[in-house]
Parts: structure tokens; sequence; C-alpha cells
């Protein structure tokens, strides 16, 4: 990773509008969590509602096909250091960590995950709200090896060796859930 003197941006673009999340990326995140043979998630956002209530539902959804929730965590846009919540984060019992948004603090988070724990970009599944280039950039692609996700209508991708983001098609991870919570 690129030497970072602090985990807050100095500049970055607006973030775009916060929508909700998809039917079809919870049904993507937790069939790529499944594919992954995970048990247990530690989920994270941000703390608009819309993320909140995102996070809520990405649990409802892995709970009710019978996963376990090893933590729930939000973290804020601005911060002196998100320290405090990437050590909790990164320290989860988890198999596997889902991210969602907004863009600006998921980066910043992000880069203090980087810079101050053991968490893994390849244990890493992401939400569309942080799945485009120009979030993923402000990260720096070269820093995620291995992170996944789905956009928000759903296509699983993943980042390639030359950070390129790689769709795949979606008939491979849709799964067939009954009853999910909102």
């Amino acid at each position: 990773m690129d030497a970072l003197s602090s985990p807050l941006l100095r500049a970055h673009a607006a973030s775009p509008a916060e929508c909700p999340i998809t039917d079809a990326e919870v049904a993507t995140l937790v069939a790529l969590a499944r594919a992954r043979g995970a048990r247990t998630l530690a989920i994270g956002s941000g703390r608009p509602p819309l993320a909140l209530a995102a996070a809520r539902t990405v649990a409802g959804a892995w709970e009710s096909a019978g996963g376990d929730i090893a933590l729930k965590l939000t973290w804020p846009e601005t911060a002196a250091s998100w320290l405090r919540q990437a050590t909790r984060f990164a320290a989860a019992p988890a198999d596997l960590w889902i991210m969602l948004g907004p863009p600006l603090g998921w980066a910043q988070m992000t880069r203090r995950l980087l810079w101050s724990t053991t968490w893994s970009p390849a244990r890493t599944l992401l939400a569309g709200a942080v799945s485009d280039d120009r979030t993923l950039d402000l990260v720096r692609r070269h820093n995620l090896p291995g992170i996944a996700g789905t956009t928000r209508d759903g296509t699983p991708w993943h980042l390639d060796a030359q950070d390129h983001i790689v769709p795949h098609a979606k008939e491979h991870t849709q799964p067939h859930m009954t009853n999910r919570a909102r």
C-alpha cells in the first residue's frame, strides 16, 4: 500500500445521491458470501439512514438464509482517525466482511483498515454504493487485491490482477430466498 499520512482524504469528489439498497444487490451479496463458504459476517456501513437500512436489510437476508452476524458496525463520514471503528471491524470473528456506503466514509474507513489493521480486502464484499470506479479510486485499487462486490443491478464483480473491475454473469450468483427480512 502507498504510504499514507492519514486516512482522511484531502480532496474528493462529491458523493452521488444516496439510494436504497436493491433486492438484486442483497441477493447477490448473500450468494457471493455463500459461494465463499461464509457462515458468519461482519457488516459495516456509514451512518446515514439509507446506509443503516441497507445494513439491516443485508443482515436480515443473511440470517434468513441461515447465516450469523458477528458484528454490525457503523462509521462516520468524517472523523479524527476511524481507528476505533477499524480496529473493531477487523477484529470481528467473521468469515467475511460486507461493506456498504456512502462512498466518502467507506473510502476513509477503508484507508484506516489498510493502514492500521490486519483487514483483508480479499475477504470483503462491497455493495453497489461503493462498487464504482470513482469510489474504488479514492482508496487506489492496487490497495484492494481480491476485493469483490455487486453493482446496484446485482451484477457481481471482482478486481483482477491489473486492478480492473471484472463483472460476472448474474445467473450464477442469485440465491433462491424466501421471506427476506426488510
